[in-house]
């Protein structure tokens, strides 16, 4: 099957797709569960015997399993289409550390890193896998209960360009305030910062030498990973670059979306929390309100971001050869 075929008939194969798959994950999670060895990505903190995680995305996917065989011999019913958006997002939680991945290229220019569990790694891959199935498999089934195209909702979709160009410039705003405090610490002041470390937001310890260098002289990298992203964000969203690849685009606004939004959620509560005093947590040496407001804006980024690549893929898609 070329890409052609998969793109033209996936609203047929993906329910079923999607139910093999979780069944084999939930087969993998009983092996992980019953076996002395390790946890091959299933358990949290990697503890490999007999845990209670294992046991539960066993029972979990299982079901999801179930769930896929009903999808297929029962078209519409009501409360599927919003089951099978629980199954996308149980197996998002799964794959949620693939979607990171790229940032183990920094162990290039960083040192003292864990080892890279290669058996996790791929074990995220494949529940990002079943994340994608089934979504499909969740917008097909919806669609057809609507009496709607499935291959592209019989809507015709056409984002607002105004709307696309407000999410890229929400973006880059959310990116705003960990960018310049980044780099005033790297310029020298220590606003926001009470530690005992000689550059504040870098650990010594784990940046290279290369990082070091290049923070001493008023270079943080992640700024400089905070451009690339707003500039992403920008891309997507202004109509000029609507020519450029699409599938690539694709994939690194759906990754960086999927990634940064949730992590920002959970820095965004925390760093609240602990701003209200209401949580007793330490920071690393950082104010409170640096984690809400610099680190929690990744959340507003990955969800603008989000809206961002929806309108690009939206604007760019071509006429449904179905419909």
């Amino acid at each position: 099957m070329g890409i052609t075929d998969i793109r033209t008939t996936w609203p047929a194969w993906t329910g079923r797709a999607a139910a093999v798959w979780s069944a084999a994950y939930a087969a993998g999670a009983v092996g992980a569960a019953l076996s002395p060895g390790r946890a091959y990505g299933y358990a949290l903190g990697a503890k490999a015997h007999g845990t209670a995680v294992e046991w539960a995305v066993a029972g979990l996917y299982t079901a999801a399993a179930a769930l896929g065989l009903l999808m297929l011999r029962r078209p519409g019913l009501r409360w599927a289409p919003a089951t099978a958006w629980v199954a996308v997002a149980a197996a998002f939680v799964s794959g949620f550390g693939f979607l990171f991945s790229p940032a183990h290229l920094l162990d290039l220019v960083s040192r003292n890193q864990d080892p890279m569990d290669w058996a996790a790694w791929a074990n995220q891959g494949v529940a990002t896998l079943g994340a994608v199935l089934w979504t499909g498999t969740a917008l097909a089934y919806r669609r057809r209960a609507r009496g709607t195209c499935p291959h592209c909702g019989g809507r015709g979709h056409r984002a607002r360009a105004e709307r696309r160009t407000r999410a890229g410039y929400v973006a880059v705003a959310a990116l705003l305030p960990y960018a310049l405090l980044k780099s005033a610490w790297a310029a020298g002041a220590r606003v926001g910062y009470s530690g005992s470390g000689r550059h504040p937001g870098l650990d010594e310890h784990y940046a290279g030498d290369q990082v070091i260098r290049l923070y001493e002289h008023g270079v943080d990298l992640t700024v400089v990973l905070a451009l690339t992203g707003m500039a992403l964000a920008l891309v997507l969203s202004l109509p000029r670059f609507r020519r450029l690849p699409r599938l690539p685009l694709l994939a690194l606004g759906w990754a960086g979306a999927g990634a940064f939004a949730p992590f920002g959620a959970f820095l965004l509560v925390y760093g609240s929390l602990a701003w209200a005093g209401v949580l007793d947590a330490g920071t690393g040496g950082h104010a409170p309100w640096v984690v809400a407001v610099a680190y929690g804006g990744f959340c507003f980024y990955g969800v603008a971001l989000g809206r961002a690549v929806l309108g690009f893929q939206r604007a760019t898609r071509r006429t449904c050869r179905v419909c």
